[in-house]
């Protein structure tokens, strides 16, 4: 049976169960894994022949070790990955893998939709609502909206940067209604955050209400993340393990990718592409880590000055900084660079590419300076449409935008503005 433990107390164990709906320990850790399975060899002989939600399904089952029943996980995971990840060649040693085929055009689909059945499972026998805190910085609230949206005995709240999310990014998590509340927040990202961890650790909040939260700090949303790395190396595997390159804000998505190395998936090195907000790019560089306030980026879904899920990696690797190095390499691209990146690969490839994914291109072509014969797989974390008002202008016209994003454009925005004094936010949460 699956047992966690918090980052700041690997003493105290916790079921699956607890982890998923109270999303944070009492200490402010993060929940981890007490053990992470590594496959048997014969998962991988037989991964070719799978498909996406039966290779997601064996990769929960061995994690989750019976901590949902067989037939439950396997209703969760086949209504969570119903949507495909396929990997597009762009040359013999450069590939994307597209995560943006879900309802909402972003891979957070993939953590929201097993998170909202996962949380609803173990919801089933509660009387009281379960209230869902979650800060975006783009695409998560979108994703989670989407993902809980009409779900019985839950309610979500969701935390937006006023001004520094797109158009689209804002129409998919103000306009739903019913459970769906979304809140303009007068500050960053890092706002949004602060404002959510604080709650979690206010009795005064939590007495009031049940609260569990949505962001990558909740490891249900990690579990399905590692699901796409499994199915993007069965669709390319040549014999040598290749080089992952992940889009890195809050850093779930590469923690996640870790969790699926830590289980055996063959992996030579991972990319963490930083924009502007470059906080572990300097740590890999010194070994020293400076959490600071954040920056704005178009890449917006990345504009984190102080990841969470960095005490997960320092977790994972004992903090110490020479092993984290071994596996991860970084790169860090500034606005300038990434317009160029769309453009670049547009006029080498005809592939639009988002802001997040140009990031990604540019610290790969950076990291083939000196592994020219490596294959990297980059992650193309939402789809361009997304982001076709910062998108340079001869490619933005070319973007079509898909019908389940154009039908919100049109739709009446309604948010409640929230300042970032955490007071005001535990008035409006008591009030509920």
């Amino acid at each position: 049976m699956m047992k966690l433990y918090s980052t700041k107390n690997k003493q105290q164990e916790f079921t699956l169960g607890e982890a998923v709906l109270k999303g944070l320990p009492d200490d402010n850790g993060l929940f981890m894994p007490a053990h992470i399975p590594k496959l048997p060899d014969h998962f991988f002989k037989k991964l070719p022949e799978m498909s996406f939600p039966e290779l997601s399904f064996a990769v929960a089952y061995a994690l989750i070790d019976g901590a949902i029943p067989y037939q439950e996980l396997e209703k969760i995971v086949f209504e969570s990955i119903d949507f495909p990840a396929p990997v597009v060649r762009l040359d013999e040693q450069t590939r994307i893998l597209e995560l943006f085929h879900g309802p909402t055009l972003a891979f957070k689909d993939f953590g929201a939709r097993f998170m909202a059945r996962t949380m609803s499972y173990f919801n089933r026998t509660e009387k009281s609502e379960l209230t869902i805190l979650v800060a975006t910085s783009g695409d998560t609230g979108g994703a989670v909206a989407s993902g809980f949206y009409d779900i019985p005995g839950i309610n979500v709240i969701i935390l937006y940067p006023k001004g520094k999310v797109s158009h689209l990014q804002e129409q998919q998590l103000t306009t739903l209604g019913k459970n769906i509340t979304a809140l303009e927040v007068d500050g960053t990202f890092d706002d949004c955050q602060a404002l959510v961890k604080k709650a979690f650790l206010d009795k005064d909040v939590t007495q009031h209400l049940r609260i569990s939260s949505a962001n990558s700090i909740n490891i249900a949303r990690l579990i399905p993340q590692s699901f796409y790395y499994f199915e993007a190396w069965k669709q390319v595997f040549q014999g040598q393990p290749p080089v992952f390159i992940t889009p890195s804000g809050n850093f779930g998505n590469i923690t996640a990718g870790l969790f699926a190395q830590k289980m055996g998936l063959p992996v030579k090195k991972f990319i963490a592409a930083n924009n502007a907000n470059n906080i572990f790019y300097k740590y890999l560089q010194t070994g020293e880590y400076h959490p600071k306030p954040s920056i704005q980026t178009i890449s917006n879904a990345m504009d984190v000055g102080a990841p969470s899920n960095f005490a997960r990696i320092m977790d994972l690797y004992g903090s110490t900084w020479n092993n984290v190095k071994a596996d991860i390499d970084g790169f860090t691209v500034n606005d300038d660079a990434t317009l160029s990146g769309i453009n670049q690969v547009f006029t080498k490839y005809q592939y639009i590419i988002d802001p997040h994914g140009a990031v990604g291109y540019l610290a790969f072509k950076e990291y083939q300076k000196k592994n020219p014969d490596d294959m990297g797989i980059i992650l193309e974390t939402a789809h361009p449409s997304k982001f076709i008002d910062v998108l340079p202008e001869p490619i933005s016209k070319k973007v079509i935008i898909p019908e389940r994003l154009a039908v919100l454009a049109e739709k009446t925005k309604v948010a409640t503005p929230m300042s970032i004094q955490y007071k005001d936010f535990k008035e409006y949460l008591l009030n509920r």
